[in-house]
């Protein structure tokens, strides 16, 4: 069994993601503006450490993965729509 999963896997699962986080966060743009890399910090998306607890709450939910607070790997896994994606991909039970 293996966990390995490419971009091209992964094609169809950004627009769930990007789906998931408007809908969690009521945020006030479509999924489909979500650029695949443009930052969900800062100057990208806007997102907090709030928001972030809040994606990470609702991925545990439907997917059955655990997005730890002291990850290391963190900033790099909320870097971006895509980074995020992989993640999630590579590490779900759902």
């Amino acid at each position: 069994m293996s966990d390995n999963h490419s971009t091209t896997d992964n094609s169809l699962f950004y627009p769930e993601i990007a789906a998931l986080m408007v809908e969690a966060l009521n945020l006030e743009i479509s999924a489909d503006e979500i650029t695949l890399d443009a930052p969900l910090y800062g100057d990208g998306l806007g997102l907090d450490s709030i928001d972030v607890l809040e994606i990470a709450l609702v991925v545990s939910k439907r997917y059955g993965l655990q997005l730890r607070a002291d990850n290391a790997d963190n900033q790099h896994i909320f870097s971006s729509l895509r980074n995020l994606t992989d993640y999630i991909a590579a590490h779900r039970s759902k």
